[in-house]
């Protein structure tokens, strides 16, 4: 599969948090859960890290991502731009913003050097999940359209400060995804299920359900078919503020058969940040992590 690499998404600015969620210190000696997930992304076989930054940062936090990882892993930065456009489209004068997550993958596409593992840069994984999507890409061919998604239960992966959305995937007997369904504001009812919103009606969920939580495996075969799936979002005149998300990209390429997509069930924990609420939460969370001997007191230094 040539050299693994990770891409970790880490454009966005934090708005809704009120900071940016990839740089707070939320773990022991004031780790973050980037620091975590790369740590598992290494432990994997990942030797090559490529961020993806919104264009403001990309001066002033590479040098700083080459130092904390650089020991271990070779680091690369790729701002994503604005003006970042398939070729004859042109950005409306009113938009201020990138386009999503699929363009923020495109904006990589220079800097990846084999297959790679997609993850948010504030979300912790767990090692598991990593390591099922490192095994993935190992038995999978480079120039194979394949890609896999970490399925996680429904369950493991809700917020008790607020609801959640999340991509309900629909996985045959053979753990091939046959599509997905965004479910909005989730949350646990006692324990008998968890509860929310598709579309306008609402829904009832079992808390095994698989779910994404946007951990991706890709063969660099996958990148030309996400290029399609972004023009063909721009050509379709989106609004003002719309995006084209990767969970919504891969599923379109898969209803069209331009892509196969396989589910990686993982028992492993996520952790992460929904809402400022979550802080202590995570922060006792990633504590007893590296209290019980799951990860070292000193990440990377």
């Amino acid at each position: 599969m040539g050299e693994l690499n990770a891409l970790a998404l880490a454009a966005g600015l934090g708005r809704r948090y009120g900071g940016l969620k990839q740089r707070d210190p939320l773990g022991p000696g004031g780790t973050t859960l980037l620091d975590f997930s790369l740590y598992d992304a290494w432990r994997a076989g990942v030797r090559r890290v490529v961020f993806v930054v919104h264009p403001d940062m990309a001066e002033t936090w590479g040098p700083e991502l080459r130092r904390r990882y650089g020991s271990r892993l070779d680091v690369a930065v790729a701002a994503q731009r604005l003006d970042d456009l398939p070729p004859g489209i042109t950005p409306p004068a009113t938009r201020r913003h990138p386009w999503g997550t699929t363009q923020a993958v495109l904006a990589a596409r220079d800097s990846l050097t084999g297959c790679f593992v997609v993850l948010n840069a504030d979300d912790c994984y767990g090692p598991e999940a990593l390591q099922a999507a490192a095994e993935f890409l190992a038995g999978t061919a480079p120039e194979q359209a394949r890609a896999g998604v970490v399925a996680y239960r429904l369950a493991e992966t809700l917020s008790p400060a607020t609801g959640v959305n999340r991509a309900v995937l629909d996985v045959d007997g053979e753990g091939l995804v046959r599509g997905a369904v965004e479910a909005r504001d989730l949350r646990a009812v006692a324990d008998a299920g968890v509860e929310g919103r598709v579309g306008e009606h609402s829904v009832w969920l079992t808390r095994d359900a698989l779910v994404s939580m946007n951990l991706w495996a890709f063969t660099p075969a996958v990148l030309p078919i996400l290029g399609a799936e972004f023009r063909s979002f721009l050509e379709s005149g989106p609004g003002p503020d719309a995006e084209c998300d990767l969970p919504t990209a891969v599923t379109a390429a898969l209803h069209r058969g331009a892509v196969v997509l396989q589910a990686l069930p993982t028992d492993s924990r996520w952790c992460g940040v929904t809402a400022p609420a979550d802080r202590e939460r995570v922060s006792r969370d990633l504590a007893s992590r590296v209290g019980s001997g799951e990860y070292p007191e000193r990440l990377w230094t």
